[in-house]
């Protein structure tokens, strides 16, 4: 993406931004409690559950988001329908955990990473990797959804949340 066309899209969120501040607030509100239930957190990670990658297309601009939103990241419109990722795409960065936040003990090391969907969207998750072997040549390498992570979370988090796990491909 240029930077022509991310300051267009930062304008495009900006006048969003600008058009919902002058509502009132019973009328957000009211319009917020509509939208979000186009995807919750629990359909996303049932989605995950079950080897699926949902998100979020605009139906004013066309983009795709990868998580629960009640706005459209891009344009700030609230015309948003549900959506299946082909779980695909490129790593973009990770991070090899060795001292754990509270909470993930058990798990290390593990692998943090960021993924950009075939779609578009970013996604943040788990590389299914041994972290022994993780170089910076893994960044641009392929990878797909392989499953779905679940921690139960500490006394910050407000309990458990599951994230997509991805698998190297090519």
């Amino acid at each position: 993406m240029s930077y022509y066309t991310r300051k267009v899209e930062a304008k495009e969120i900006i006048k969003g931004i600008k058009k919902m501040a002058g509502m009132a607030q019973e009328e957000i509100e009211k319009e917020l409690s509509t939208v979000y239930t186009v995807l919750t957190y629990v359909d996303y990670e049932t989605g995950l559950k079950e080897g699926r990658l949902l998100g979020l297309k605009c139906a004013s601009c066309g983009k795709i988001t990868c998580h629960p939103m009640h706005v459209c990241q891009w344009c700030s419109s609230r015309s948003l329908e549900r959506t299946k990722l082909c779980g695909e795409g490129e790593l973009t960065t990770f991070t090899v955990i060795r001292v754990p936040p509270e909470g993930f003990e058990a798990d290390v090391p593990y692998i943090p990473c960021i993924v950009e969907t075939k779609e578009g969207p970013c996604v943040i998750g788990r590389l299914d990797y041994d972290a022994e072997r993780a170089t910076p040549e893994l960044i641009g390498k392929q990878v797909k959804l392989s499953g779905a992570y679940t921690y139960e979370g500490d006394k910050y988090s407000g309990g458990a949340h599951t994230c997509p796990v991805f698998k190297v491909v090519g």
